[in-house]
């Protein structure tokens, strides 16, 4: 289902994050190895300059650890 014009410029109103930047980081999660760290640490930079959060080095580490390890949460309410 391809997703139309309209609905990327609502989202990009409220967030700011343009359609090539959304369709490219999605290309990139369905194409690149997850359990990859080079992947990983592209991803994870990418979200956050859309974000506007800044990321240490150490939150990278430990997110990409997570990832690798499989240590991710199957249940939301475990996360928190």
């Amino acid at each position: 289902m391809e997703l139309k014009d309209d609905f990327f410029k609502k989202v990009e109103k409220k967030t700011k994050v343009d359609k090539n930047t959304i369709v490219n980081l999605a290309k990139k999660l369905q194409q690149g190895n997850m359990k990859d760290e080079n992947t990983l640490r592209e991803v994870i930079s990418t979200l956050s300059l859309m974000t506007g959060k800044n990321v240490t080095k150490e939150q990278e580490d430990k997110i990409i650890n997570t990832i690798v390890n499989d240590k991710v949460p199957k249940n939301i309410d475990k996360m928190f």
